[in-house]
């Protein structure tokens, strides 16, 4: 037996009134909306009456305030997943506005199909598909929670659907707080085709041929998104 879904939770706001691009910088934490938010994640995750057996948590801080909530409701120790961490990149401690404006930062500009400016999607990919592929193994039964980013959910959702990463990243479906969920499905039989860096070789493929399937988004802070700053990693 394994789990039977695993769930990737997006941290909610960060306290960050200058409007940093924070990425793996110390000392962001939750603001008070970002609290509550996380609060509102681990409702929606009771709500759904599910057992959870497991707790993953990128350690950041962020994403560890945003993982206690789920730990008291579930009564788990969350564990550090240093795979579903933030991506590194090169604007760390800058405003993005400001930094393409800059002569010396041009350089990470030039490849956004890598992306240049940062760990490259292909990266993100396998690392995220191995926790993934762990989480689901790590359990006899039930389900299994892992607090993350947004970038890291974002790109296991392109890998799983199958789409290209090149992407505008005001347009991700990956709202504070939100959750999605996957489950395991037996794998097609298809060859293995050539792919550009920038296109996941095999979507969703677990290490056990399997496939993951998306099978649901929610976005329980909704209600709360419209007073939120969402700034902070590219």
């Amino acid at each position: 037996m394994v789990a039977s879904q695993v769930h990737l939770v997006r941290h909610g706001e960060v306290f960050n009134p200058d409007g940093i691009l924070y990425g793996r910088l110390p000392g962001f934490g939750l603001s008070k909306l970002g609290h509550k938010m996380a609060q509102a994640a681990a409702d929606d995750l009771v709500a759904r009456a599910r057992p959870v057996n497991a707790l993953r948590v990128s350690p950041l801080q962020r994403t560890r305030e945003s993982a206690a909530p789920i730990a008291a409701a579930f009564g788990l120790e969350p564990v550090i997943d240093e795979r579903i961490i933030e991506p590194t990149n090169r604007f760390e401690g800058t405003k993005m506005k400001l930094a393409v404006r800059k002569p010396t930062y041009w350089p990470f500009l030039v490849n956004p199909l890598r992306p240049s400016w940062g760990e490259a999607y292909t990266s993100i990919e396998r690392r995220m598909l191995a926790a993934i592929d762990e989480a689901f193994e790590s359990v006899d039964s039930g389900d299994v929670i892992l607090v993350s980013h947004q970038l890291p959910i974002w790109v296991t959702h392109l890998s799983v659907a199958g789409e290209r990463y090149p992407h505008d990243p005001r347009k991700r479906r990956c709202a504070l707080s939100s959750i999605t969920t996957f489950e395991r499905a037996p794998a097609a039989d298809t060859a293995d085709q050539p792919q550009e860096e920038s296109q996941p070789a095999h979507p969703g493929r677990t290490a056990q041929s399997q496939r993951l399937v998306e099978v649901s988004y929610l976005e329980p802070a909704a209600s709360l998104l419209v007073a939120a700053t969402d700034v902070g990693a590219v």
